[in-house]
């Protein structure tokens, strides 16, 4: 059998070397519409008042709720593992994740 060729059931997945460094994302900005969702990826930094968005993925609503469904269950594999993820107190949060007047050097 040809390397190339699946096997039955297998899904062979391409990783272009300007991808699989992947970018990095600590602030998420989710939006929908009747036919697709949304997901904006960006980085923001303490001290700096704008966000950049590094990558957008749109999903269609059976992908996004599948994604819902595989975060969900990696999540719990990880708190298997490593222990359960701290999340800081929700009330007391702003829409940045690292809080106001933080942004020293």
């Amino acid at each position: 059998m040809d390397n190339n060729q699946n096997k039955q059931g297998q899904l062979q997945i391409d990783l272009p070397q300007d991808v699989v460094q992947g970018v990095y994302s600590n602030f998420a900005i989710i939006s929908h519409s009747s036919s697709e969702f949304v997901v904006d990826f960006a980085s923001l930094l303490p001290g700096v008042p704008k966000a950049q968005v590094r990558s957008r993925v749109l999903l269609a609503p059976e992908h996004a709720k599948r994604l819902l469904a595989a975060l969900q269950e990696n999540v719990m594999k990880y708190e298997n593992e490593f222990g359960k993820i701290k999340m800081p107190n929700q009330a007391s949060r702003t829409i940045a994740p690292f809080g106001p007047n933080r942004g020293e050097a």
